[in-house]
């Protein structure tokens, strides 16, 4: 736009030239008028020209300030795409942590598996253990004079009689269990038998359960002679 304006500005000038040079012959009234003419001319072209000016200098003015907002929109965009990627990386890390934990709960869950498995198939031996020895407990009954009876805490309590011929009803006892390593083990023996702890260990290594019974017999008679 400014270059059109100064182009007709060279036209205006060059048809006042040609004007002038027609009119030099003529009387100096109409050179007075052209002076005039082109004197007004000039001074409108001036003003259009300096409005013209002050406009492209608002124009850069504006042009300088949406530069300047456009620079604080990419800072603040930046910003928030810096921002973005840091959450992104914290996402990442929470779902690899989560990972990790979801992996540990797994491994938990197999390992828990396998204990409960263990443990049942070591329940299971046990039953089968003390249903064995409930089965033989007519047989030592009718036998040995003996009573075995189921107590507390999974216990067998092994009751003798005819152990003492002038009180034979007297009762001669001890308890039996299995402990984690799935051994016999002897307690609340009564009357108190020094000799047992032998005899435990011997069961455990011959596993001749009929041997232990008929040697606790043996040394509960014993007490009642000695």
């Amino acid at each position: 736009m400014f270059e059109d304006e100064l182009a007709l500005f060279d036209k205006s000038i060059n048809e006042f030239g040609d004007r002038f040079r027609n009119s030099l012959s003529d009387n100096p009234s109409q050179v007075l008028g052209l002076r005039d003419a082109f004197r007004d001319s000039i001074r409108a072209l001036s003003e259009k020209l300096s409005l013209k000016l002050k406009e492209e200098e608002r124009m850069m003015e504006m042009f300088q300030e949406y530069q300047n907002q456009l620079c604080k929109q990419n800072k603040l965009i930046q910003e928030k795409k810096d921002n973005l990627l840091k959450m992104i990386d914290k996402v990442k890390g929470k779902k690899q942590e989560l990972e990790v934990l979801m992996s540990n709960i797994r491994d938990l869950k197999e390992e828990y598996s396998r204990k409960k498995e263990t443990i049942s198939t070591a329940n299971k031996a046990n039953e089968e253990k003390l249903k064995r020895l409930q089965k033989s407990a007519d047989m030592y009954r009718d036998h040995l004079g003996l009573e075995i009876r189921k107590v507390h805490g999974d216990k067998l309590q092994f009751i003798f009689t005819s152990i003492d011929p002038k009180n034979p009803e007297s009762p001669y006892m001890f308890s039996l269990s299995l402990n984690e390593a799935r051994d016999y083990e002897v307690s609340d023996c009564s009357p108190y038998l020094e000799c047992l702890a032998e005899f435990q260990e011997k069961v455990r290594k011959t596993n001749n359960f009929s041997a232990f019974l008929a040697n606790v017999r043996k040394a509960f008679i014993a007490t009642v002679y000695n």
